[in-house]
């Protein structure tokens, strides 16, 4: 059983939900999960840039107000001490200077042995007591220990929150211009994100909930409009597909609907002239079938029955029409042939000049007693390489449609052009010409302007039709030029081959 699709309304609704639900998704994550991560980032490079600042501007005079000026700008304390520990500038934004001062010989080591900078983070508490000053130097009294402790606090009924509070510490030794060492401790409070973080949490859930309420209102609307052109069409295609090929597809909303429609209507208007041709094939099919055979029967009857009869212009007629048949059935197949493709060029070198004055020869010799005049006018001969059975045939049938619809002084003029790398060859008639909106279709089966089907004097109808498959074989050029109650001009070019 075949799985029934999804509508394109209902895809482009998914998508557009898929895409505020990815959205939702990556707002939680990066204002939620990674917020801290970002935040400590950040102040890490505020602080690098305070160090810079401050050892940039370490020789300028009144340098205790721009350590005051950089420490306030990035909310930081800052420290500077010699090498003996001796206090040279400070800034007491920050209630952890106690820690630089009792740790200063730590923080001076740890920088020399990681050549002359360190950073450190650390927890503590502001309800921590101060550690004191007989205990050893190296003991880290706001380690995370401390940490765990006071979360353990923090499960004790009645107990208040501590605040946990951390800190990026950086230390940095600096020579100044007589040689000495300053030592730069720079400290900053990377302030407890969570209540941010619940805020944002609350926040988030409100403009999640409007953004999904919103994005389906929005993804439903846009869906309905994308697929509304789409569902048009498709309605109108499934008239076009019964048979209807007077239906209309509407322009539509977008540019891309609008160039559809416009395709589809001009292949419904190209199958309505197809269907119409189609009719008009089968009709005059049906009339050149049936006229040789109404000939042949009664020929037939008549000399069956009426002594007196068996002569040989009856008789002559019969095999008059019976040829014609024959002629009509093989120009069908060729036609069929040409259209499938199967059949092939056998090209030879040959000249055209008198393929062509042979062809003029057997009109003129066969229709000379009804009055027709049949001329060749050239100027010299020239040969191409081509199929010449094909390219006759092509020739016969131009003169034979020439015959068949020049005017009343039954004149028709054939014309040889040559230049040096191409042979023209023009078939001239006199009769009513055809109109320039009908030009495009005289080379289709059956094509007849005046759509009154009349019986040829010679060719089948066929004619023109397989003429521009020949041709088309050939990559040979083809045309024709008309003029109202003045006649009209076939044409075809055709590759020159030079006398060697």
């Amino acid at each position: 059983m075949k799985r029934k699709k999804i509508s394109m309304k209902w895809k482009c609704f998914a998508y557009l939900l898929i895409f505020t639900v990815v959205l939702l998704i990556v707002l939680w994550l990066f204002q939620t999960v990674y917020l801290g991560v970002f935040y400590k980032q950040i102040k890490k490079n505020e602080l690098k840039s305070a160090m810079n600042n401050l050892i940039s501007s370490m020789e300028t005079e009144d340098y205790n107000q721009s350590v005051q000026a950089i420490s306030q700008s990035y909310d930081i304390s800052v420290l500077i001490f010699d090498t003996e520990g001796n206090t040279l500038y400070a800034t007491e934004y920050m209630p952890s200077r106690f820690l630089y001062e009792t740790e200063f010989e730590i923080w001076y080591q740890k920088a020399k042995e990681n050549g002359g900078e360190y950073a450190e983070n650390r927890k503590w508490s502001p309800g921590d007591p101060r550690p004191q000053s007989d205990e050893p130097a190296n003991t880290e009294y706001y380690a995370p220990e401390n940490v765990l402790e006071f979360q353990k606090l923090k499960k004790m009924p009645g107990m208040p929150e501590p605040n946990i509070e951390e800190t990026v510490i950086w230390v940095r030794i600096v020579l100044d211009a007589a040689g000495g060492e300053w030592v730069y401790l720079l400290n900053s409070v990377i302030t407890p994100v969570d209540a941010t973080v619940h805020t944002l949490r609350i926040q988030l859930i409100c403009i999640s909930a409007v953004m999904l309420i919103l994005s389906l209102l929005i993804a439903w609307i846009l869906a309905k409009s994308i697929s509304r052109s789409i569902v048009r069409v498709n309605a109108t295609a499934k008239e076009l597909a019964k048979g209807n090929y007077n239906v209309i597809f509407e322009a539509g909303d977008y540019r891309e609907i609008a160039e559809l429609s416009e395709t589809l209507n001009y292949a419904a208007k190209e199958l309505g002239k197809t269907e119409k041709f189609q009719r008009e094939l089968i009709a005059n099919v049906s009339h050149d079938l049936r006229t040789p055979l109404t000939m042949i029967i009664a020929y037939g009857e008549m000399m069956r029955d009426l002594p007196g009869e068996n002569t040989p212009e009856n008789i002559e007629v019969i095999v008059e029409e019976a040829k014609r048949l024959t002629t009509l059935v093989n120009d069908m197949m060729d036609i069929s042939k040409l259209q499938a493709g199967v059949m092939t060029l056998e090209p030879e070198r040959y000249s055209l000049t008198e393929s062509v004055e042979g062809v003029v020869r057997r009109f003129s010799k066969m229709l000379e007693p009804y009055g027709y005049q049949i001329c060749f006018d050239y100027q010299e001969e020239a040969w191409v390489k081509a199929d010449k059975e094909k390219l006759h045939q092509v020739i016969y049938n131009l003169i034979g449609n020439a015959v068949n619809y020049t005017g009343a002084d039954k004149k028709v003029m054939v014309r040889q052009l040559c230049g040096e790398e191409w042979i023209r060859i023009e078939v001239e008639d006199t009769g009513e010409g055809i109109p320039e909106e009908n030009l495009p279709y005289v080379w289709e089966r059956y094509y007849k302007v005046d759509k009154n089907h009349k019986r040829a004097v010679t060719g089948t109808g066929l004619g023109l039709s397989i003429v521009k498959h020949i041709l088309s074989l050939h990559g040979a050029e083809y045309g024709v030029k008309s003029t109202e109650d003045k006649g009209s001009i076939f044409w075809f070019e055709v590759r020159r081959e030079k006398i060697k």
